[in-house]
């Protein structure tokens, strides 16, 4: 039976690079503190007037030169961000304009750092049921556009960046299980407080600084190792697979003490586990889709792997793919 799979990858970091020595001169931290707590060096940060979609639109291009298509072929574009350029029209929609690709339908997914999984999963089931044949899936964020650069302990966590994948059928590999999950009781670990109808912008929202990411770190540690390693084990039982079976694991970069307990509870040796947090610290949505890119292109994928994908963010929400390259 054909799957659904990846034909095609691509990514864009920005050039300009904010080291942890950088950020040394700005809030009171140091190099060995942020390299201990998080496993961080540097982030890469867009340039002033760059936004998101322009950051989709090149990792855009070349996923599809990649899978060898045209912007014609499309039939649907999905851009999971949760920094959009503006609050309407979607990036899917500007990434469409840029891209001449008439035939696509768009839209944005807003499901934090699970974004790109999320998407993945959607784009998944219009090909399964024969609605469309070629889907491209952004992960994409301007997180230093809503970094606060006063407060210490979020500012060395954030960074900007663009992953792109082009999903269609295909005869052998693919996708082989999905698993999603979430958890609204906890949103108010993890935010951005205002911008919304619930608290638009104001005098007060943005003399208290509301318009920030505002996280507690501590709380999340522990729920993020929890469920991201249950998330894995859950996708990987479903494809009737265990840990032994997987070739390359690419968790959701946001903190490698995270990342690594992870790795122990479910019982993965450290080398099948891909790492570029130290180059670009988190980068929400296209945190495992930029890692997944550079797993392939340094060839640490390979035709036939196993590799599973595992995200957890704010909502709560968290998700699982196991793919078959």
């Amino acid at each position: 039976m054909e799957r659904v799979g990846i034909i095609g990858i691509g990514e864009y970091l920005p050039k300009r690079v904010l080291t942890n020595q950088d950020l040394e001169k700005m809030v009171d931290t140091s190099d060995e503190w942020i390299i201990t707590r998080t496993g961080i060096k540097e982030r890469r940060l867009v340039e002033k007037g760059e936004a998101t979609s322009d950051l989709a639109i090149r990792a855009a291009k070349e996923a599809l030169q990649d899978a060898k298509l045209k912007s014609q072929d499309l039939e649907l574009i999905i851009v999971a961000t949760v920094t959009p350029d503006m609050q309407f029209p979607s990036v899917s929609c500007l990434v469409q304009s840029a891209l001449e690709a008439r035939n696509a339908s768009c839209f944005d997914i807003s499901a934090a750092c699970a974004g790109f999984v999320y998407a993945i999963v959607v784009a998944q089931q219009f090909i399964v049921t024969g609605i469309y044949k070629n889907a491209l899936v952004i992960g994409a964020e301007v997180l230093s556009s809503v970094t606060d650069w006063q407060d210490r302990s979020t500012c060395v966590l954030f960074g900007d960046g663009a992953g792109a994948v082009v999903l269609s059928r295909v005869k052998r590999g693919g996708i082989i299980s999905v698993y999603l999950g979430a958890d609204g009781t906890m949103a108010d670990l993890l935010m951005i407080p205002a911008g919304g109808s619930r608290s638009p912008a104001s005098f007060y929202t943005i003399e208290n600084r509301m318009h920030y990411i505002k996280m507690r770190g501590n709380e999340l540690f522990k729920i993020a190792v929890k469920i991201m390693a249950e998330a894995a084990q859950i996708a990987l039982k479903k494809a009737g697979l265990s840990c032994k079976d997987v070739d390359c694991f690419i968790p959701h970069q946001a903190n490698l003490r995270i990342i690594s307990a992870v790795a122990k509870k479910i019982g993965l040796d450290e080398d099948k586990v891909y790492l570029n947090i130290h180059k670009y610290g988190n980068i929400s949505s296209a945190s495992t889709a930029t890692a997944l890119c550079e797993a392939v292109k340094e060839k640490r994928i390979k035709k036939g792997d196993i590799v599973v994908l595992d995200a957890f963010g704010a909502g709560l929400v968290w998700g699982a793919c196991v793919i078959e390259w």
